[in-house]
């Protein structure tokens, strides 16, 4: 009785084990493997509960989700012979886990590979390029035509491998100390050029404001002058038109005469000294004579 319990209970061990080792379950971020002496023989990527081959068959997972590997910081020589150092970093994901698998085995492998790819990939496209058209004032966006570059041509060497690279982007250029000076100066240099371009166009665009306005300002104190003269005779011919009317009988003409005698007498005897010599037949000499008797 005792002995067929223990045959129960063995046979009931026996079972569980050939069903633990029989089912394997994979999520839905990760690829499985089933491995069967050394030799990947299935791939699964549909999450759930699936079958293997007990104790023959054994499970590798790799993860579906994209990794971040942060390059060590590598120096790379530009095509005016500068040298500069890069700090990047890579995207990466697993595309074929089978591939993957045979060809690397590992993320530490992976790393190792995607090490060498990138910074071989940097060094061809930073030797097409001078220090200039890298390090400037330009707007940033336009150097990502170079990443974008980069990315595409590692991507298509990490196939291979069966990763698939999804960006590559460069955190800092960094300058060795003895080129520091030397870039700076340069680029103090191109400032202070566009300062003085700007200050010339200024200038010139200032001249030709102030030009304009001098004409202006001619033509209308030429228009004003003109103006005023032909206003001044207008008037002068008024005044001249209203005397004649004023005056047009002997009688008046002889009063106005004698009027404007006064007004010269009168404006004549300034300051102290009040001695007028008037000439013996002079109108204005009989009148003040016998104004005297």
């Amino acid at each position: 009785m005792k002995k067929g319990k223990i045959l129960l209970i063995a046979a009931l061990v026996l079972a569980a084990l050939l069903v633990a080792n029989s089912t394997f379950t994979v999520r839905e971020n990760e690829y499985a493997c089933v491995v069967r002496f050394s030799k990947i023989i299935d791939t699964k990527d549909a999450a759930g509960l699936h079958f293997k081959i007990p104790f023959l068959d054994s499970v590798k997972y790799f993860s579906k989700a994209t990794r971040l590997y942060d390059i060590p910081p590598s120096e790379v020589l530009t095509s005016d012979k500068q040298n500069m150092t890069v700090d990047c970093y890579v995207l990466w994901s697993v595309s074929d886990p089978k591939l993957f698998y045979q060809t690397l085995g590992s993320t530490a492998v992976a790393e190792q590979r995607l090490d060498a790819l990138t910074y071989n990939q940097l060094k061809t496209v930073m030797g097409t390029l001078a220090q200039s058209d890298i390090i400037n004032m330009d707007d940033g966006s336009k150097r990502n035509d170079i990443y974008e570059s980069i990315a595409t041509d590692v991507n298509a060497l990490a196939a291979v491998y069966g990763i698939r690279v999804e960006d590559v982007k460069i955190k800092q250029f960094d300058l060795p100390e003895s080129n520091l000076n030397a870039v700076y100066s340069r680029m103090i240099s191109e400032r202070n050029q566009i300062a003085e371009k700007y200050t010339a166009d200024g200038n010139y665009e200032a001249s030709i404001i102030r030009n304009d306005v001098d004409k202006q300002v001619n033509i209308l104190v030429s228009n004003a002058q003109a103006e005023a003269a032909k206003l001044e005779a207008e008037g002068e011919q008024e005044y001249m038109r209203l005397l004649a009317e004023a005056y047009n009988t002997p009688d008046k003409q002889e009063f106005y005469e004698f009027t404007q005698a006064l007004e010269a007498l009168k404006a004549s005897l300034t300051g102290d000294e009040k001695s007028v010599i008037l000439d013996g037949n002079s109108e204005l000499a009989r009148i003040l004579m016998g104004a005297q008797n």
